[in-house]
């Protein structure tokens, strides 16, 4: 399907305000999303360093500088057991102890990094059913102050039956997690087992039913029927040892990073597949804008997905490479850019999930996020049609609730240059010099930009 090439250029004349370098919290500043299309552009393109040295961990509940936006509850979640004090080895003495053992699958051992750094903050650990149910019916969970915090995919564990009657039967209030080796990774605890009703979370999640929904087969068609939430805590660090573990950088480490270049914005582009021109054309000159809105050292956070992905996007493993030599060519500077992996896996649920992409940056520190049309889509897996409308995620951003300071603003389009013969702001005087090229070729599409 031919797809009209176009993002957005342009801010419009709002006050810069930028931020205080200072110790306290503050209220938080306002969210900004920034659009554009994904697409593959043949030319050659590629990364390098900005890659950030890992920063030593926030303390657990650590209140955020002023100069970054303030992360869900007031403070970041941290559910890594500190060594100091024995802590963590009283854990695993514990959790190899225990009766009670689960093994998480891949998707559960990812989501037991996210929980872990707090990119779900407020989140404790697996929902309870009380905050089961208000992700899938209000996109939403009410935290202890009262606020409500935009949460948008569930992230639960579940259970067979055999396990949830041994569990309920001993009376247990904890259980051990264990990787595929048996090995002890985290401690469940004050736990509650709930009824997993697949189809209707895969129903409020999607939208549909239909079968060959990536995610649904690879984490809930064979899951258990039942789902325990509970606190969690996690013995160390997650590691996955592919070579990869310098780019995964915490929420904590990133802010640490962030204040470390003196940034006073923070504007983060998600990507499941290399960067192409259009990207970078997009994320250099939301950087200019911002520097021309009165900011002095915005920071870009390059941020691919790196969970859970379905079988014909790029690995990542080849992505982090490409986007190693984007730096080093510099298509992106590497001073004003901060390569990180984002440890949760991918739904492809469209609206819906855009929601939990945008609000886990937020605990991150970044205080615009560029969005993409039809983020977090796919094709419709029964059907020839893509199934979620392209412009319904940008739209969904500026109304969803706990993303209230989302507020989206036009741009103008760009397209491919034939006479410069690379991607370009659209010039209306001279139309015919301006490519705008089918899905096949640059899936360049409307764009825009809210602050």
């Amino acid at each position: 399907m031919a797809m009209q090439a176009a993002f957005l250029a342009g801010f419009s004349q709002l006050a810069a305000q930028p931020s205080r370098d200072c110790a306290v919290a503050v209220a938080p500043t306002r969210v900004a999303v920034a659009a554009v299309g994904s697409a593959k552009v043949g030319a050659r393109v590629g990364l390098k360093a900005g890659i950030a040295a890992p920063a030593p961990a926030a303390g657990r509940g650590v209140r955020c500088r002023a100069s970054l936006i303030e992360p869900d509850g007031g403070q970041l979640v941290d559910l890594v057991a500190p060594e100091e004090g024995g802590r963590r080895a009283a854990l695993r003495r514990e959790a190899a102890e225990l009766p009670h053992r689960l093994r998480l699958g891949r998707v559960d051992k990812e989501w037991v990094h996210v929980l872990s750094e707090g990119w779900a903050s407020p989140l404790q650990g697996f929902m309870r059913e009380h905050e089961f149910l208000q992700t899938l019916h209000f996109n939403a969970i009410r935290g202890q102050d009262g606020r409500m915090v935009n949460m948008s995919v569930p992230i639960v564990l579940s259970v067979g039956d055999a396990q949830r009657r041994a569990i309920q039967a001993d009376g247990a209030t904890r259980v051990a997690l264990v990787d595929e080796r048996d090995r002890p990774i985290a401690v469940l605890s004050d736990i509650e087992i709930y009824k997993h009703n697949k189809e209707e979370r895969i129903a409020r999640t999607w939208g549909t039913t239909a079968p060959g929904l990536p995610y649904v087969e690879e984490a809930i068609t064979n899951a258990g029927d039942w789902l325990i939430g509970g606190d969690l805590e996690i013995i160390e660090p997650i590691k996955y040892n592919d070579g990869l573990d310098q780019y995964r950088l915490s929420p904590a480490q990133l802010r640490e990073e962030f204040a470390r270049r003196n940034a006073d914005a923070v504007f983060a582009f998600q990507l499941r597949n290399p960067v192409h021109n259009g990207h970078a054309l997009l994320m250099t000159d939301t950087r200019k804008r911002l520097l021309e809105m009165g900011y002095k050292n915005p920071v870009l956070l390059l941020h691919p997905l790196g969970g859970f992905t379905k079988a014909d996007d790029v690995p990542l493993s080849w992505r982090m490479k490409q986007h190693e030599k984007v730096l080093e060519e510099g298509v992106l500077n590497p001073e004003s850019t901060v390569v990180a992996i984002f440890p949760s896996p991918m739904h492809y649920a469209g609206p819906t999930e855009v929601q939990w992409h945008a609000k886990a940056r937020i605990n991150a520190g970044a205080n615009f996020y560029i969005v993409g049309r039809d983020p977090a889509g796919m094709s419709h897996p029964t059907e020839k049609r893509d199934l979620y409308d392209a412009d319904h995620g940008k739209k969904v951003l500026s109304m969803a609730p706990g993303l209230e300071r989302l507020n989206i603003l036009p741009f103008k389009v760009a397209a491919y240059d034939t006479k410069q013969k690379k991607m370009d702001f659209f010039d209306p005087s001279r139309k015919d010099d301006f490519l705008f090229i089918s899905g096949t070729k640059v899936s360049f599409h409307s764009c825009c930009v809210t602050l």
